[in-house]
């Protein structure tokens, strides 16, 4: 017998903004965790790591995240794999981000400081990202 977990196609939009607030709460975690706050010019650092973070969710992170909403929810109305909330490629670049995030970490090529403000401009997309899936999945809730 082959387990198949699977869910109304409605469900997947909460799922995926279910795992981008994880996503989401790891790296603002990390960034709280490692965030110098007796850095000289740590206001300024802040403010150019949120515009970094809404820039980087207008100009990637928006398109994405609209992609995978028309996807699911142009799914005729039956139930899917609890993990086709994201294609194959999706995954794959979860997978080489998330690579690369821990490379930088163990390489040592930052400090910790400006690993925080990274992880800060990579959380706000991440956010703006859930809450649109949430929007979606919401209202899709309403029309079904």
């Amino acid at each position: 017998m082959i387990l198949y977990p699977s869910v109304p196609k409605r469900y997947l939009l909460l799922i995926a903004a279910l795992a981008w607030t994880t996503a989401t709460i790891i790296l603002l975690y990390k960034a709280v965790v490692f965030i110098d706050l007796h850095e000289k010019y740590i206001v300024i650092y802040l403010i150019l790591s949120l515009v970094g973070g809404l820039l980087f969710y207008r100009l990637l992170f928006s398109k994405i995240a609209a992609k995978h909403i028309k996807r699911l929810t142009g799914f005729e109305n039956r139930r899917y794999c609890i993990f086709s909330f994201f294609s194959l490629r999706s995954y794959l670049l979860m997978i080489v981000m998330i690579s690369l995030g821990v490379l930088l970490r163990k390489s040592n090529l930052l400090s910790s400081g400006h690993l925080s403000l990274l992880y800060l401009m990579m959380g706000v997309p991440l956010l703006l990202s859930a809450l649109r899936f949430y929007h979606a999945g919401i209202t899709g809730f309403k029309r079904n």
